[in-house]
């Protein structure tokens, strides 16, 4: 069984408040006092947790972090991010994921409540903001890495999508590609809209405006960019470009083109959105509007251990640039 604070506290005859500050070096305990616990916590080999730790100075100095999946392929850069900037700062950090579902929020949910970590950042997993919400309103400091465009009630990480779309959309002009194929995300995402308003909006301006039978809904995956350009191309449709929401489906369409016997650029140009590590590495290489994940993870921890720490933070939410990545898929070698 293991050893708890109560276990110490009740051997070595003093309060559990006493062995926490003990615990923590504070200097509020006689010299004799502090000797004698920490004998008792050595003989009985106790192991403090993070909230035992934390009990006389309020805190537990450890970081929350809640994300729907480690499998998304930008979320190691997001992880990194929060990592680099939480352990400079002398915080530890629990990683919880919604792998299993309403399990996983089960868990979660016990780690709020038993006031293991201080504060909150999130990689929002679906159907999970009006829980965070909740969180926050109580009282728990929550910080949003906003991937979906959904701009909560309390603090958080975007990066430029409206931007990032007519960036891309410029690009594919400046190559004299006028008839784009848009293979976009959920459009109940805000990102998704986004990207598409600013895509859209440039082409507009330029006089050619989107055939709406080339804008087609996707899955942010590379089968769904890949049915999404081999069912275009068997319908008949005809496009000199593709603009997809996420490099995942760009892949897919890339392995689509391919299969059709198309030539990427010379045939088709291909744009994806996110600039994940193997972006550059597919043949051709990805041309990609680059969200710097990395430092919205750096940004989204710095935000939230501001609101721990009492300094004011400079801004409620932040949005980060984007920006052209070109490569072959659009220019050739």
């Amino acid at each position: 069984m293991r050893v708890t604070i109560a276990d110490v506290a009740r051997i070595a005859g003093v309060s559990k408040t006493t062995v926490s500050r003990v615990l923590n070096t504070r200097g509020e305990v006689d010299h004799a006092t502090r000797a004698h616990v920490r004998e008792v916590i050595e003989r009985l080999g106790y192991v403090p947790s993070s909230g035992a730790v934390g009990l006389a100075r309020g805190s537990s100095r450890t970081i929350g972090m809640l994300v729907p999946s480690l499998t998304w392929p930008w979320m190691g850069e997001v992880l990194q991010g929060v990592v680099d900037t939480v352990e400079e700062a002398g915080f530890g950090l629990l990683l919880f994921t919604c792998n299993r579902g309403t399990d996983s929020v089960a868990r979660f949910t016990s780690q709020v409540s038993a006031r293991a970590f201080d504060g909150l950042v999130a990689v929002e997993p679906e159907d999970t903001l009006a829980m965070l919400t909740a969180l926050h309103r109580k009282g728990l400091p929550v910080v949003l890495i906003d991937d979906r465009g959904r701009h909560p009630e309390f603090p958080h990480v975007t990066a430029e999508n409206r931007e990032g779309g007519a960036a891309a959309a410029h690009h594919l002009l400046s190559l004299e590609r006028r008839r784009p194929l848009v293979v976009a995300g959920p459009l109940r995402f805000g990102c998704v809209r986004d990207r598409l308003d600013g895509f859209g909006g440039v082409y507009a301006e330029g006089g050619h405006p989107l055939d709406p039978a080339l804008v087609v809904e996707s899955d942010f995956t590379e089968a769904g960019g890949r049915a999404a350009v081999r069912r275009l191309l068997g319908e008949g449709h005809t496009f000199d470009a593709v603009f997809a929401h996420n490099d995942l489906a760009a892949i897919g369409a890339l392995a689509a083109l391919r299969a059709a016997g198309l030539r990427v650029p010379d045939d088709v140009a291909v744009i994806g959105f996110d600039d994940i590590p193997m972006a550059g590495l597919t043949h051709p290489a990805l041309t990609t509007v680059h969200q710097p994940m990395r430092t919205m993870g750096e940004t989204a921890a710095r935000m939230l251990l501001a609101q721990l720490t009492g300094e004011e933070s400079s801004r409620a939410s932040a949005v980060l640039p984007t920006s052209v990545v070109v490569r072959e898929s659009t220019v050739g070698p």
